[in-house]
């Protein structure tokens, strides 16, 4: 967990052979080439980084690979992932799920399941794309067809302890729970110095002291305009979930992204069987986070 307060400049990564990543001290943080003012990027998490190709994340975790048809393009580096970016996200679902489990990129067969409609064959990871900030199935339309963002909050994140009781969020909940698959995550922490105005604001990036990717709790949605037939391909969006942050990243900022260890992956994404409410309580990856 480095911190860039005794110079002018700290490494945050050198995820590519020869190249780094530098982010400066202050309310200025440049990183990856991206100029970023710290006072107005939103709370935790509010951005991340991610340099794992989709493909080859698929293959490293055993899933499908479904982001081709729908995302050209997104396979490359982005140490400045911000809300609403299209982001890769592991899902589980069946080749043939029962009409209640359902989502867009299901194909469903009715000849291919059992009578009682459930689904006759094992639920298998796949990695998807969504946008990064989840839209509630009944959001309403806007003027240009797609959802009316205009009203409410921008869903990033969602707290561990509200999940299955809020409104935005119990339904994916149930069903719909994703793992975002990051490098780690920037943290900006308010200090006093002296002679200055405002408060300045040091980074801190997290990521996981082994180099291997993190992969954080995450509910998805899907969203179809209103009157669209209910085959048509819909808009998948995705939120992160927080918990209290512990041990020493508490120093740095309150809350923090839920962790899934990967002996739990399964249990987490488990489309048939009822949220694990003790994952929610627990801080998953905690011991490999710097």
């Amino acid at each position: 967990m480095p911190s860039a307060a005794s110079t002018n400049a700290r490494l945050v990564s050198d995820f590519d052979p020869g190249t780094s990543t530098v982010a400066f001290t202050g309310v200025v943080v440049v990183g990856a080439g991206q100029l970023l003012t710290a006072s107005i990027l939103p709370g935790m998490c509010g951005r991340f980084a991610v340099t794992t190709d989709p493909a080859l994340l698929a293959e490293k975790i055993k899933a499908l690979d479904e982001t081709t048809a729908t995302s050209e393009g997104q396979g490359g580096p982005n140490f400045n992932v911000a809300p609403t970016t299209t982001i890769s996200s592991v899902v589980k679902r069946h080749d043939h799920p029962s009409p209640s489990l359902r989502s867009p990129h299901d194909h469903p067969s009715p000849s291919l399941r059992s009578p009682q409609g459930q689904p006759d064959d094992e639920s298998r990871r796949r990695i998807r794309s969504m946008r990064w900030g989840l839209i509630p199935p009944w959001s309403k339309t806007g003027e240009d067809g797609g959802p009316d963002l205009k009203k409410g909050p921008l869903l990033i994140n969602a707290r561990a302890e509200t999940v299955t009781t809020s409104p935005a969020f119990r339904g994916s909940a149930k069903t719909k729970r994703c793992l975002i698959p990051m490098d780690g995550w920037y943290e900006w922490k308010p200090g006093i110095v002296e002679g200055a105005k405002k408060p300045a604001k040091t980074p801190y990036y997290m990521y996981a002291a082994d180099g291997e990717p993190l992969f954080m709790a995450g509910l998805w949605s899907t969203w179809r305009p209103k009157d669209a037939d209910r085959d048509s391909s819909p808009l998948l969006s995705c939120t992160i979930i927080t918990t209290e942050s512990a041990a020493q990243l508490a120093d740095i900022h309150d809350r923090m992204p839920l962790t899934i260890s990967a002996a739990d992956w399964d249990r987490w994404l488990d489309p048939d069987a009822d949220i694990d409410e003790g994952l929610l309580r627990g801080h998953g990856d905690l011991d490999r986070i710097e």
